[in-house]
């Protein structure tokens, strides 16, 4: 029996009917000795990465006499965003001087159609080996799976061979070649793995309505499968933009990628070093990763955890 005051009586709690007290889990408490050590390696790890950034944005807004006299990690006294400028349109590689622009403007005309092509194929590639067993496709897989494994230094000489025997060695044309074939094994790897994840049902009753190979694609396929081309773009952009052996292999100065300009910039030994004109020209050549990246991050995370484990 329950008492007026909504309390048990001794004789109905020694029943065992029914339990007096809270019940469920004990609630952890907050400053745990477990949340103390994952919270403090998160912090420490992202200070840790965190740190060059913030010394690159702070030296980048100095001029060279407070940079000259000052601390390293000293915010800047009087901010300045002439390094910017300068890094952007009038630094000097050899005898060019106009900075990091022609670069960067070569760098999206790279960029830009070798995603659009390598991620066009290799989801058509993943699509028909998760879907369509033809003959030869476990043996195409596995070449394709042995590709995304070959150092790209083996082959730097063959590709220069094949590429002056097309006529397009040295120029844009032939670097989005090269960025285009390198990107396909690891990404027809993960559209294939995804697509094999997907619901069968769907693809079998497509076929049952007497759908046809590119309606199941376009119709069924693309519209469920936005977090992996969202990871493939990550990838891709990443890769490319931030590329620096390909582009200086592969092409002539006057095509050099923004990461080759970079180079240039920071190994110049013309005149006075000026590190905050070099820490400037860092930042905007890995900015546009970086805005990519942090714009799409949660798909990315969604992608490539259906993407990378099934299949």
């Amino acid at each position: 029996m329950v008492a007026g005051n909504g309390t048990l009586t001794a004789n109905e709690t020694g029943t065992g009917r029914i339990k007096a007290g809270p019940s469920g889990r004990k609630p952890r408490r907050r400053l745990s000795r477990r949340n103390i050590i994952v919270y403090g390696t998160l912090i420490v790890v992202a200070l840790y990465y965190l740190l060059p950034l913030y010394v690159m944005i702070v030296t980048s807004l100095k001029g060279m006499p407070e940079i000259r006299v000052g601390n390293i990690f000293a915010p800047p006294l009087e901010i300045t965003f002439e390094p910017w400028v300068k890094a952007w349109a009038e630094a000097c590689t050899g005898l060019n001087c106009d900075g990091l622009s022609r670069g960067f403007w070569n760098s999206v005309r790279i960029t830009v159609p070798s995603v659009i092509i390598s991620i066009a194929v290799a989801s058509v590639n993943g699509y028909a080996l998760a879907n369509w067993r033809f003959k030869g496709a476990e043996l195409f897989f596995t070449i394709l799976v042995v590709g995304a494994f070959i150092p790209y230094q083996v082959m730097i000489y063959p590709i220069v061979i094949v590429l002056r025997e097309m006529g397009v060695y040295g120029t844009l044309t032939g670097l989005v070649i090269v960025h285009t074939i390198f990107g396909m094994p690891i990404l027809t790897l993960l559209f294939r793995n995804y697509f094999a994840g997907l619901p069968e049902e769907l693809f079998k009753a497509a076929r049952v309505d007497g759908a046809g190979f590119w309606t199941i694609y376009f119709k069924i396929m693309l519209p469920m499968s936005l977090p992996i081309f969202v990871v493939a773009m990550i990838l891709q952009v990443t890769g490319i933009w931030n590329d620096f052996l390909f582009g200086v292999v592969f092409t002539r100065p006057e095509y050099y990628p923004m990461t080759v300009q970079l180079n240039n910039i920071v190994n110049s030994v013309q005149g006075v070093k000026e590190y905050n004109v070099n820490m400037a020209a860092t930042i905007l050549t890995g900015a546009v990763p970086l805005v990519v990246y942090f714009v799409s991050g949660r798909l990315f995370v969604r992608g490539i955890a259906a993407g990378a484990v099934k299949g």
